[in-house]
Order: structure tokens, then C-alpha cells, then sequence
């Protein structure tokens, strides 16, 4: 009898269409199943029906920015890896950021995207 391999759930939260659009496929192509929101409220409120594995954060958003958000979802999951994504590297000093588990400058390339959340899932068993 073979075990069957449960998929690892992952959240993607961008406003941005094409990152989300981007993020999902890659991530699927990779075996994991993939929801998106495209905002902070949207995100939190998936938080509690999809109970995703992983959530990737972008931190310039209108209304509820990235940053909010961790701060909201680690209040009620604090061992959830969640993984910052912002095209500005300058927030990787903001004290904020250290709440999240990785950060990662935006690109087309989603190769250390991908590597990270495995890395993650690896650590975590």
C-alpha cells in the first residue's frame, strides 16, 4: 500500500494580477495547490476556509499593507512559514519584516521563490 502525498496548501497574497497569476501556475507546476487574494482583507479571510501550509506576503498593497497582515495572521498562527515578497529590497531592514520567515525581491525568475518554500516546508518536517 502506497502513501498517498498530501499537497501543501499556499496562499498568494499581491495585488497584482500578473504576480498572482505568475506565482500560482509556478507553484502548481511544483505539486502544490495554490489560492491567491489580492488583498490583505481578502487574504484573512482565506486565512480561515483554505488553512494554507504556506503564505507568500506583498507588502506594498492598498488598504492593509504586507506588513499588517503578518502581523494579523501571526497573532492566530504563529508557526506558519510566511514568506515576504516585495520589489524593494530596502524593507529587508524594516524591524517588521523579522516577523516573517524569509524575504525575497520580486522577479519573473520564481526559481528562489519556489527553493525557499521548499527549503521551508524541509525544515518544518
Amino acid at each position: 500500500m502506497t502513501e498517498e502525498k498530501i499537497m501543501k496548501k499556499i496562499l498568494v497574497v499581491d495585488d497584482e494580477e500578473a504576480i498572482r497569476s505568475l506565482y500560482k501556475m509556478e507553484l502548481e507546476d511544483a505539486g502544490y495547490q495554490v489560492e491567491t487574494a489580492d488583498s490583505g482583507s481578502q487574504a484573512l479571510k482565506k486565512m480561515e476556509t483554505f488553512q494554507p501550509d504556506l503564505v507568500t506576503l506583498d507588502i506594498k498593497m492598498p488598504g492593509m499593507s504586507g506588513l499588517e497582515v503578518l502581523a494579523e495572521i501571526r497573532k492566530n498562527y504563529k508557526n506558519l512559514p510566511i514568506i515576504l515578497c516585495s520589489a524593494y529590497g530596502e524593507y529587508k531592514q524594516d524591524f517588521s519584516c523579522w516577523a516573517s520567515d524569509a524575504y525575497i525581491v520580486k522577479s519573473s525568475n520564481v526559481e528562489e521563490l519556489v527553493d525557499t518554500i521548499q527549503r521551508l516546508f524541509e525544515e518544518r518536517g
